[in-house]
């Protein structure tokens, strides 16, 4: 049986001229040219297969999937279930929304009222017509079981074609890579669909708490602000950077801590500062409270040069240096949850690339080089989310930090940083 060619008995006379958008069209679009199907269908099994459902119903029955299905003149019958690759997917549009699954799922759900063939990528040079219904289907279908990879793995995807690959929106693009390379999304999606509607609206409430237009410009504004990242974080930090400023480079840490004391008991006997409103002066702080308030910068202090000791054994610091700011941790999730916000349909294609770019911005106004970015941002996720157990939330940034850093493709090796 031939799954290629439509069964009409259609046959390209030669190859078309054609540039694939990743590396899953031209995986395709070569298996198809030279009639190797098994790597056709493993190649369709380690990818992404989106499809079109009714927004309404995913709206109202999240937990249901409502498949569109299209109509082709070339199949009998005319029904096809057309399924996309991720280079293949058109622009978000606020009435079309799409989810996707895994190859061997839609074997599993198939049903009778159904239709008998899914397209993948129609129209294009790798389009292949694949026998939906049983017994046909196991052909392509076991090559799903042989799939031993989980498709969320650390792996860069680059769109080649409909992706910025330099500039600006690249570049802010780019501050997002450890979140996108994780799951082995397209780096450069800026017309993001990434796990699906659905899931993006599921995972932007419960981790966000962003259910509507003016819940995610509020989260996209605070993750945007120069001044948003942890005070208490950025003081020890920041005090770290004045005193190695002053001294010229490495900062003892028992020297830091001791810092730390001087500075808080300094200010807990009110302070002179210059404000919009003019000259004021702090109130105190009381005695119990600022000793409470030194020894837990000091124990942060503690937790940092720990995390640092480590982030140099995994490769994440060279040497002697150590992370100068945290603002990552905000401006890389700032990235992201301008992709969030259109992959939910909660703000335009436009708005997202502005924000996209302004996070790239903030990001050069930070740091020097996507190793001091990427240091930035593991501290901050690891300090919020890890509590010195170094347990995934840290060992998955490991793992597609030397991703970034070592595939010639990597956004962090293409694209400069300034």
């Amino acid at each position: 049986m031939s799954f290629g060619p439509p069964p009409a008995g259609f046959r390209p006379a030669a190859p078309p001229a054609w540039n694939p958008p990743t590396r899953i069209e031209q995986a395709l679009w070569e298996a198809k040219a030279r009639g190797d199907w098994a790597a056709y269908f493993a190649t369709l099994a380690d990818s992404r297969l989106y499809f079109e459902i009714r927004r309404d119903k995913a709206d109202t029955e999240p937990g249901r999937v409502n498949p569109v299905f299209t109509h082709d003149p070339r199949v009998a019958g005319g029904r096809i279930w057309a399924v996309y690759t991720e280079g293949m997917l058109p622009a978000p549009d606020p009435y079309r929304v799409f989810d996707w699954q895994s190859l061997g799922w839609f074997a599993r759900v198939w049903a009778p009222s159904d239709p008998a063939v899914i397209v993948v990528d129609p129209g294009s040079p790798c389009e292949a017509f694949l026998p939906s219904a049983p017994p046909q289907s196991a052909v392509w279908a076991q090559a799903a079981e042989r799939q031993d990879a989980p498709l969320e793995r650390a792996r860069v995807l680059t769109l080649r074609v409909g992706g910025p690959l330099d500039g600006p929106v690249a570049r802010g693009l780019a501050c997002g890579a450890l979140l996108f390379v994780r799951d082995g999304l397209a780096w450069n999606a800026m017309a993001y669909h990434g796990n699906g509607y659905p899931a993006e609206r599921r995972l932007l409430r419960e981790w966000w708490g962003v259910t509507g237009r003016e819940e995610w410009q509020a989260r996209q504004r605070e993750l945007l602000d120069p001044d948003g990242a942890n005070p208490v974080w950025e003081f020890a930090l920041s005090l770290r950077r004045t005193i190695a400023r002053d001294f010229g480079g490495h900062v003892d840490t028992s020297y830091w801590r001791d810092a730390v004391a001087r500075v808080l008991r300094a200010r807990a006997g009110g302070e002179t500062v210059l404000t919009p409103d003019g000259v004021t002066t702090t109130p105190t702080v009381p005695e119990a409270e600022t000793e409470a308030r030194i020894k837990g910068v000091q124990q942060l202090v503690g937790r940092i040069t720990r995390y640092e000791a480590r982030f140099r054994a995994d490769g994440i610091l060279d040497g002697n240096r150590f992370v100068g700011s945290v603002d990552a941790w905000n401006f890389g999730r700032a990235s992201g949850m301008a992709r969030w916000g259109l992959g939910a349909r909660y703000c335009s294609l436009a708005e997202a690339e502005s924000a996209v770019i302004e996070a790239g911005r903030a990001s050069a106004r930070s740091y020097k080089s996507w190793q001091d970015f990427a240091a930035g941002y593991i501290l901050g996720r690891c300090l919020h989310f890890d509590d010195e157990e170094f347990g995934s939330w840290y060992t998955d940034m490991v793992d597609v930090h030397r991703v970034l850093m070592s595939d010639p493709g990597s956004p962090w090796r293409t694209v400069a940083f300034r």
